[in-house]
């Protein structure tokens, strides 16, 4: 191991949550998976510091930003992003759509320019190399900043670990301190004022305020003893239900195997990776009453929208079951003991063939103009006076024509 050992927090927390996880990643160098959240998150990543990039004197309208938006997503195919499919990532594009604009909606008025975007700082200190990425910076006067990192996932709630790394970066970096001499020559001490997280799909901020030095103190002495264990190459295996279940690394992890990894590494080990994965057999731990009762909101909202979406699972399957026994019996109206159901059919249109339709929402540059292209929307574009007579042509010849059948349900006591 290197003397100064390249560290991040990124790095702690894969640590933390698995050191046999942590030495595929970065001893064998092999990579991960491609994940849509990542890919997600990077991209609206990138709108933050293009919106709020400290070179520019004014500040990008909504429909620039888009457009950019527009381009980075274009970058990558649905599988470079780690969809599971054209819909999903026709989806995420229409989420990442939505945060943008209601990001304008709420925070377009009160637009400053920061002291800087995505800073990648790298600090040498107690004998690591720590690289840090700061979203953004603001200056709030008098040697104090203020640190802001996006968040894009499901749940507000974050641990202020990852904000402790950061006011230690801030603190200690002399890189920031002469970035913030150039706005402010007097100052002699850079000092935090503010940590944020700001959840963009929710566009909640969460703000802490400066860590007392004592438990950034606490805290630094916890990275040494990550940086010490990895350095002495300490890799056991921590197995467990979610991580477990979730890793990229379980075709080759000794766990399942038997046995220590000996084969390639790097982008080379990534077909191993992608072969059959072994049945994972964690035993399931049911919490305790007093667990369930400390839930967050976050978690009972994410409970109910699982259960919401199990019945409407169950609700499509009867009402396939029901539509093609009635087909059967060539019954078009038939009574339950409280409702009614009746079999209606009317002519659909189409486009089953959904990369050759993106494709053409590219080439014409119409994607943003359907937002989600679904079947709907699409059919929209034929009637849409503003698209091009080449485009509709186009799209025409991937239509098909059926009909479909509807099950209309009606109480009838």
């Amino acid at each position: 191991m290197a003397k100064n050992l390249s560290f991040s927090y990124s790095k702690m927390g894969m640590y933390k949550e698995c050191p046999q996880k942590y030495k595929f990643r970065y001893v064998h160098m092999i990579p991960e998976l491609p994940k849509y959240y990542f890919a997600f998150g990077s991209i609206l990543h990138a709108v933050m510091e293009f919106i709020y990039d400290p070179a520019r004197q004014f500040f990008p309208t909504l429909a620039e930003s888009l457009v950019y938006f527009d381009n980075e997503w274009n970058k990558t195919t649905w599988e470079q992003k780690g969809y599971a499919s054209v819909d999903k990532e026709l989806a995420g594009y229409a989420e990442g759509r939505r945060e943008i604009e209601a990001y304008y909606a709420k925070n377009a008025p009160s637009f400053v320019h920061p002291l800087s975007v995505e800073m990648r700082s790298t600090l040498e200190v107690d004998g690591l190399s720590l690289i840090s990425i700061l979203d953004r910076l603001d200056y709030l006067g008098d040697g104090l900043v203020k640190i802001l990192d996006y968040k894009t996932g499901k749940t507000v709630q974050r641990e202020p670990d990852q904000l402790y790394m950061y006011q230690k970066v801030v603190e200690t970096s002399p890189t920031i301190k002469a970035l913030v001499q150039q706005k402010d020559p007097s100052v002699k001490r850079v000092k935090v004022g503010q940590l944020a997280f700001y959840h963009l799909p929710s566009l909640t901020e969460m703000t802490f305020e400066r860590a007392p030095d004592k438990e950034i103190l606490e805290f630094w002495q916890k990275v040494l003893s990550v940086a010490d264990q990895i350095r002495a190459g300490q890799f056991s295996p921590t197995p467990g239900e979610n991580q477990c279940r979730w890793c990229d690394y379980r075709n080759i992890c000794p766990i399942f195997t038997g046995k220590e990894y000996m084969g390639p590494t790097g982008a080379a080990a990534l077909p191993l990776l992608k072969g059959q994965s072994p049945e994972v057999t964690m035993p399931v731990k049911v919490p305790s009453k007093s667990e369930q009762l400390a839930k967050s909101i976050q978690e009972v909202l994410s409970e109910k929208i699982d259960k919401y979406g199990s019945l409407c699972e169950e609700k499509d399957k009867l009402e396939k079951e029901i539509v093609e026994i009635m087909k059967q019996q060539q019954f078009m109206r038939h009574f339950g003991s409280h409702y009614k159901a009746e079999l209606q059919t009317q002519p659909t249109t189409s486009f089953d063939d959904k990369e050759s339709v993106l494709a053409l929402l590219r080439k014409y540059n119409l994607l943003s103009k359907t937002l989600v292209p679904t079947q709907s929307t699409i059919v929209a574009l034929l009637e849409d006076p503003t698209v091009p007579n080449e485009a509709k042509n186009a799209l025409s010849k991937l239509a098909l024509i059926h009909i479909q059948e509807i099950l209309h349900m009606e109480k009838v006591d």
